[in-house]
């Protein structure tokens, strides 16, 4: 059916990516690792290939063939890509949720309001904005050129390498793919190995529901992603974490590859006095632990509040802890589980330091058979510990207190700039200066996570949390080079641009340059 199927060998590969060695090929090598080990495995078959370089190879001429013949260019076949796309979202929205409940035990409110619902959206607004997206944007020209007339043409890039993260398997794989259909491009689709039953379920239905002769799906893990890696693409699109980032990033400057790096970081919430308490602890406990129990790349990482208030602000986020998710939120039915047993031992390792276990004044519990961890708030663990360091991607959520608010600015300030950062507060002078002085890749006053369902928004980081931005027409921009076009006629073909030069001539050209009409005229007449 044109649907790529590969398997993952027994025995893992450290495949060399030539351009880049060391510490970061070792961690990406070491990541990727250790969520295939987390997999299930898959045994050969002699029905199975294995998908090296060659086959890889092979994937891109064969796309690259299409986009050259022009089929992805026309606006009928984006059009039919697009309401493919969204018949298979309506007619399988119940194995969507069954996949990410396989891999993630997410509810199925969330599962919809989160992902389904999302992408549903994205690929309604594209189907209405699409002509004019297309549309070239006409611009002003210069009197040097007149007569002339000027347009931005928006073009395809051509093929795209898009590699998804396993927090929002179904979101962040069809998200983009949106874009890059919009856009006219080819795709090939790298989903997450660590969300396996959303990868089997994507390479199925994009096999059954789109063109198979632009659109790809790619399986695997670490063999996979190497192979795909070493080819030349027209641009990568990533999700995920920094140091993968960097291996992706190198492997793309080889091919002077553009990639838009969709990144994380340690997203703060400075909380101020001045709020409404019970709805402020609402939202912040909703965005934490209801948005996939904090495996989120904009989840609060941690919160700052003063010391005065903390004690207020603890109690009421506790609150409503009990009163979302129970007494016993091990068993709440409302709560997603982590990934897998190596990021639940990542998780706990970032509590057992002796400096951080003691400062744990919520939850804590784990249990390990069902890859569970009650929401744990832990108040002032010193700032060396690896729990203030580390992005956390879980349900782990610390307070950091300060002696007045201002001071909140300062500490975000002094770490790389997170994806994310929330402030509540009802003081104007306060919120401009959140505004003004804290870089992140998108800000959100009064509430979290937010601003990511504003399609006319961009999202995306900047420094260590991502390169490049998509949403709404920014997914089109994304995967568009906007190529500058100048139209001239034959009229008005001046000579004084043409050899032999003369001073009357250069006086003419300095006064076209300069656009000064009354220099043109005087140096037309000769004057001086």
């Amino acid at each position: 059916a044109g649907k790529l199927l590969y398997s993952r060998p027994h025995v893992t590969l450290l495949v060399h990516i030539s351009i880049y060695t060391g510490v970061a090929a070792a961690y990406y090598f070491i990541l990727i690792l250790s969520s295939t080990m987390a997999s299930e495995d898959v045994k050969d078959s002699p029905a199975m290939v294995v998908f090296d370089t060659e086959a890889a190879n092979s994937l891109v001429k064969e796309l690259r063939s299409t986009v050259i013949a022009g089929k992805t260019k026309s606006y009928e076949w984006r059009v039919s890509q697009l309401k493919s796309l969204l018949k298979m979202v309506e007619d399988r929205d119940k194995q969507i949720c069954d996949a990410l409940f396989s891999d993630l035990s997410k509810p199925e409110m969330e599962a919809f309001i989160h992902e389904i619902a999302m992408i549903k959206a994205s690929c309604k607004l594209a189907l209405k904005k699409l002509k004019d997206w297309m549309k070239p944007e006409k611009v002003k020209t210069t009197l040097g050129t007149f007569p002339s007339s000027a347009e931005i043409v928006p073009e395809p890039l051509g093929v795209i390498l898009i590699i998804s993260a396993w927090n929002y398997p179904f979101l962040l794989s069809v998200d983009p793919v949106i874009g890059a259909i919009a856009a006219g491009n080819a795709v090939v689709l790298k989903p997450s190995e660590v969300a396996p039953a959303m990868s089997s379920l994507l390479a199925k239905l994009f096999g059954e529901y789109l063109d198979n002769s632009a659109i790809k799906v790619v399986e695997g893990a670490v063999p996979e992603t190497s192979a795909l890696l070493e080819q030349k693409w027209d641009k990568i699109f990533y999700t995920g974490n920094g140091r993968v980032g960097r291996v992706i990033m190198a492997a793309a400057a080889k091919h002077l590859t553009p990639v838009v790096l969709e990144l994380g970081g340690k997203s703060p919430v400075l909380v101020d006095s001045d709020i409404d308490l019970t709805v402020t602890a609402r939202r912040i406990v909703s965005g934490k632990w209801g948005c996939n129990n904090g495996q989120a790349c904009v989840a609060p990482d941690y919160i700052i509040t003063t010391k005065n208030y903390a004690p207020v602000l603890i109690d009421s986020i506790k609150h409503q802890l009990v009163k979302f998710f129970g007494e016993d939120a091990l068993n709440s039915l409302d709560l997603s589980r982590v990934v897998n047993s190596n990021h639940f031992a990542r998780l706990t390792k970032l509590l057992d330091d002796d400096r951080v276990s003691e400062k744990i004044i919520h939850g804590g519990q784990t249990d390990i058979n069902n890859l569970k961890i009650a929401p744990t708030i832990v108040l002032d663990a010193p700032e060396d510990s690896l729990i203030m360091n580390e992005e956390i991607f879980g349900p782990l959520l610390p307070i950091v207190t300060v002696d007045k608010i201002e001071d909140g600015i300062h500490f975000i300030n002094s770490r790389p700039n997170p994806l994310a950062a929330y402030l509540f507060t009802n003081k104007k002078q306060l919120k401009e200066e959140f505004v003004s002085n804290v870089s992140a890749g998108g800000v959100l006053i009064n509430d979290i996570s937010l601003h990511l369902m504003v399609d006319t928004l961009p999202f995306g980081g900047v420094g260590d949390s991502g390169i490049g931005a998509y949403h709404g027409k920014f997914s089109f921009d994304a995967f568009s080079h906007k190529k500058g076009v100048l139209h001239r006629s034959f009229y008005g073909d001046a000579s004084a641009r043409y050899p032999p030069y003369t001073p009357g001539k250069l006086r003419l050209l300095k006064a076209l340059l300069d656009g000064s009409i009354l220099g043109i005229i005087r140096a037309l007449f000769g004057w001086s």
